[in-house]
């Protein structure tokens, strides 16, 4: 641990929760703190699933009820089933919640023009680009990577987007049965299929055959557009090699389509060579292979 590095974050951290009022009982002047309001203001003019809200601001089902009944109790939410699904809760606001929602609203926008009106043109500028920034890193610190049974439904959800994503890319379409590997390749000891969650939701994946006495495999990796940008893929990608690595092979290889640029930007970055066709992949135009010694 660079002790150093780790300073300047939580310097930071204090800095932010003193400047934005998370630590004021009434945040933004109103007489209830920030995670009151914060709820509040994701369950918005539309209304949300409950499931969802827990999904988006990372609470305990538990906290997330609290505070709920809080926000009830005030007269500013109403908590029950869905109209379409009886089985799904959702939380709608109330008249007075609806008023309260605008009032955050226009306040949220003060307090943003107070970290900036103080600064000249250029300082905003930096500020802004700062946070940005900061922003795009913090999300990128949220992803986790880890094993997933291709037959789990966070995996089955990747793999479908996997599938309409190259059959809009492919100049032919694609049929994953066509592709040339099935879910039990992908399941230890013959390989090992990888998710990348941001809190629960599945945001990329990865498999790795490894086939005795011959080279492994990448296959399936695959980063959603939402997540593009985070260095993913690289560590998908980084993560099955080193799986690979671990379960015996010295090297690594794998084919991909000349649609997918970026990909194969990403391998040649990351050491692949391109070879000559080792398969006969309906769709693979390139093929790269890296040793892992």
């Amino acid at each position: 641990m660079d002790r150093a590095l780790v300073d300047v974050v939580r310097r930071f951290n204090r800095t932010v929760t003193q400047r934005v009022g998370a630590l004021d009982d009434s945040y933004l002047a109103r007489d209830r703190p920030l995670a009151q309001s914060r709820l509040l203001w994701e369950i918005g003019p539309d209304g949300a699933e409950i499931a969802a809200l827990r999904v988006r601001l990372d609470l305990d089902a538990g906290y997330l009820s609290r505070l709920l009944r809080i926000l009830e109790g005030a007269g500013l939410v109403r908590v029950g089933p869905s109209a379409g699904d009886g089985r799904v809760r959702t939380a709608h606001l109330t008249e007075a919640g609806r008023a309260e929602w605008a009032l955050l609203d226009g306040r949220s926008d003060e307090l943003a023009w107070s970290l900036l009106s103080p600064l000249t043109g250029s300082q905003r500028t930096r500020l802004t680009a700062a946070m940005a920034e900061v922003e795009h890193l913090l999300m990128a610190s949220l992803v986790t990577i880890g094993p997933c049974h291709p037959g789990e439904p966070r995996a089955r959800a990747c793999l479908r987007a996997y599938a309409r994503e190259l059959a809009a890319r492919f100049d032919s379409g694609f049929d994953p049965a066509g592709s040339g590997v099935d879910d039990h390749e992908l399941v230890p000891p013959a390989g090992l299929f990888l998710v990348a969650t941001v809190a629960t939701e599945a945001v990329g994946c990865g498999a790795v055959r490894l086939p005795p006495d011959e080279p492994a495999e990448i296959k399936r990796l695959w980063v959603s557009a939402s997540a593009r940008g985070l260095g993913v893929g690289r560590r998908l990608l980084t993560e099955l090699e080193r799986q690979a690595a671990a379960a015996g092979a010295r090297s690594v290889r794998l084919d991909t389509n000349r649609s997918l640029t970026e990909a194969i930007r990403l391998y040649r970055s990351a050491g692949y060579r391109e070879i000559p066709p080792y398969n006969r992949n309906p769709y693979a135009h390139h093929w790269f292979a890296k040793s892992l010694d």
